[in-house]
């Protein structure tokens, strides 16, 4: 840690800073991960740096500075933060975004953990920002054209169809035939 921290110092204005610099830290927060304090300490120290935003495409040193910000209950600067920094492990990324409006709900709530329907609202009513998630979120929904086949089959044929029909349109919309089994028991539940 001494090590890292003269290091840290004595390149404090180069840009970009060393890739051993960089590497370091990562290590550093991969392995102070479970110690509080010391792992503040260097967060701070990285922080304070004026090429933090070098540091903060390292995903360890991402989930550090997440971390710290968590544990001091400062939500909106690690949204902030995840938001705004360069890591390219976006899942990673869109898991520690969730984790942050989590921790804030059993905060709200003084729990000590949510159930999958609490965490379930929570990702509705907090999606990831754009920068995380550019492909957009995954819509689990089938599109217009599909929902529209499987409303005129059920329509015009049967809301009830048999393996063998199942199959078929499973082929025909590129879905498995489980999903159309659901889709239609679904629908035949919806029309009571």
């Amino acid at each position: 840690m001494k090590q890292f921290m003269a290091m840290l110092k004595k390149n404090e204005n180069k840009h970009p800073p060393p890739t051993k610099l960089l590497d370091r830290a990562g290590q550093l927060c991969r392995e102070l991960q479970s110690s509080s304090p010391s792992l503040e300490k260097l967060v701070e120290a990285i922080m304070g740096c004026k090429n933090k935003r070098y540091f903060l495409t390292n995903i360890h040193v991402v989930r550090a500075f997440v971390s710290v910000h968590i544990h001091n209950g400062q939500y909106d600067a690690a949204c902030r933060l995840l938001e705004y920094c360069k890591a390219e492990e976006k899942e990673e990324l869109v898991k520690l975004w969730h984790e942050i409006h989590y921790r804030r709900v059993m905060e709200k709530h003084q729990t000590d953990f949510l159930t999958s329907l609490q965490k379930f609202r929570c990702r509705k009513r907090n999606p990831p920002p754009i920068s995380l998630c550019p492909e957009g979120l995954k819509n689990r929904n089938y599109s217009e054209e599909v929902r529209q086949h499987l409303h005129r089959f059920a329509a015009e044929v049967t809301a009830n169809p048999d393996k063998k029909q199942r199959e078929t349109l499973a082929r025909d919309m590129n879905l498995q035939p489980t999903q159309v089994y659901n889709w239609f028991a679904n629908y035949r539940r919806r029309q009571k």
